[in-house]
């Protein structure tokens, strides 16, 4: 079996301006099959398919009276995993095509997420460092679900340093879409807003700000290479890792206003504060 990379190289700048080289986690989208039925999308790091194919149906129950599991074969050109078994399952009659992506709990639907995001340009907002340490200080010790019961991710909308309103759910994608509708209810204009989240900076969670028209992301965790390049697509300001003074920014860096002096900029404590996921 041909090896694959799990990561690759990016170029970016830290939290000083100067240039940095990142290993960040390749996503790649694998299409599972049960027999003929087109199952699921999963966003993956493409290792090992048939193992993610045949967990997948086995954990949703769908292999269960379709008997033995007679073959399963995988196209990596395709990037399909087709999982045969000995009988036909009740599931490959019922089922529509579903997408899961990366996220957690519940998934998004990619292909639909996808549609519209060609010629797609966010405004040319800078961000200053300022805001962006001004933030983590306000957000990582704002009272909150996580600080009191953990196993919870959080997406804060933002204007400029000052947190607006502040979202939490089990799945860093229901966050965000509480903070989407947050802005329709309130006729909250984007283009001079920065998105804040504990998730990874994945290449759906950049469709969903992109379409949300905000040109600024901000996580604690870390990126993937096709939301790094989907970031770069669009025009959106990327920023990463950001913890105490450190952050890594990955896309949009001629946008970043560097006004922040490094000095006056505390550590984040090891033991209080928000981890991320």
């Amino acid at each position: 079996m041909t090896r694959i990379s799990l990561t690759r190289r990016v170029v970016g700048v830290d939290q000083t301006g100067a240039a940095i080289e990142q290993d960040v986690v390749e996503e790649r989208p694998l299409t599972i099959y049960l027999n003929s039925q087109e199952i699921v999308t999963a966003m993956t790091i493409g290792d090992y398919p048939e193992y993610l194919a045949l967990g997948f149906l086995r954990n949703q129950g769908m292999l269960e009276g379709a008997g033995a599991v007679m073959r399963i074969d995988y196209d990596d050109e395709l990037a399909v995993v087709v999982v045969r078994t000995e009988h036909a399952t009740n599931h490959e009659e019922k089922l529509k095509k579903k997408t899961r992506t990366s996220g957690c709990a519940v998934g998004t639907v990619f292909g639909d997420m996808m549609e519209g995001l060609e010629g797609l340009r966010l405004p040319e907002a800078e961000l200053r460092t300022s805001w962006l340490y001004a933030l983590a200080a306000q957000i990582n010790t704002t009272p909150s679900l996580y600080l009191s019961a953990g196993a919870i991710h959080g997406t804060v909308l933002c204007a400029r340093d000052q947190p607006l309103v502040y979202m939490e759910d089990v799945g860093r994608h229901n966050a965000v879409d509480k903070v989407s509708g947050w802005m329709m209810q309130n006729d909250e204009r984007p283009e001079d807003k920065i998105l804040y989240t504990t998730g990874r900076l994945t290449s759906e969670m950049v469709i969903k700000c992109a379409h949300m028209g905000i040109p600024a992301l901000v996580s604690r965790s870390g990126f993937t290479v096709w939301g790094v390049e989907l970031a770069q697509q669009v025009g959106l300001t990327l920023i990463g890792r950001m913890r105490g003074k450190r952050f890594q920014c990955l896309a949009g860096a001629e946008r970043v206003v560097w006004d922040a002096d490094l000095a006056q900029i505390k550590d984040e404590p090891k033991k209080s504060g928000r981890k991320a996921s």
